[in-house]
C-alpha cells in the first residue's frame, strides 16, 4: 500500500512539473507572438514612409524632367509641344507630392508599433513647398 502511495507521489509530482513547463512554453510563445506583432507593426510603418519617399522622389524627378524637357526641347519641336511636354510633367509632379502626403496621412493604425512616426505637419510643410515650387515652374514655363 505504501509502495502504490510513494508512486503515486512520483507520479503527480511528474505530471506537476510537466504542467509546469508546459505553462512556461505557452508563456513563451504568446511572449514571442506578441514580439512578432509589434515588429510586423514596426515594419508597416517604415514601409509608409519608405512610400512617401517614393511619392517624393517621383515627383522631384518629374519636375527636374518637365523643366528640362521644356529647356531642352526649344527650338526643335513646335514651341506649344515643348511646354506642353514640361507642363504635363511638372503637373505630374505636383501629383506625386500631394499624393505622398494623402497616402502618409491614411490611417491604417498598426497595434502598438515601436518606431515612432514621423509627424505629420512635416510632410505637409515640404509637400507644400515643393508643390509650390512646381507651381512656380509651371508659371515660369508659360511666361517665358
Amino acid at each position: 500500500m505504501e509502495g502504490e502511495r510513494t508512486r503515486a507521489e512520483q507520479a503527480q509530482s511528474r505530471l506537476a512539473k510537466s504542467a509546469n513547463r508546459l505553462e512556461q512554453s505557452a508563456n513563451q510563445q504568446q511572449d514571442s507572438a506578441d514580439r512578432r506583432t509589434e515588429l510586423a507593426a514596426d515594419r508597416t510603418v517604415l514601409a509608409a514612409e519608405r512610400t512617401y519617399a517614393a511619392w517624393v522622389r517621383t515627383g522631384l524627378a518629374a519636375l527636374a524632367s518637365g523643366i528640362g524637357a521644356t529647356a531642352l526641347l526649344q527650338g526643335m519641336v513646335p514651341n506649344w509641344m515643348a511646354q506642353a511636354t514640361g507642363t504635363v510633367l511638372v503637373i505630374f509632379a505636383g501629383f506625386c507630392f500631394v499624393a505622398g502626403v494623402w497616402r502618409q496621412m491614411l490611417r491604417v493604425s498598426p497595434p502598438r508599433p515601436d518606431a515612432k512616426r514621423l509627424p505629420e505637419w512635416a510632410f505637409v510643410l515640404v509637400n507644400g513647398f515643393l508643390l509650390l515650387v512646381s507651381l512656380a515652374a509651371l508659371v515660369g514655363m508659360w511666361l517665358k
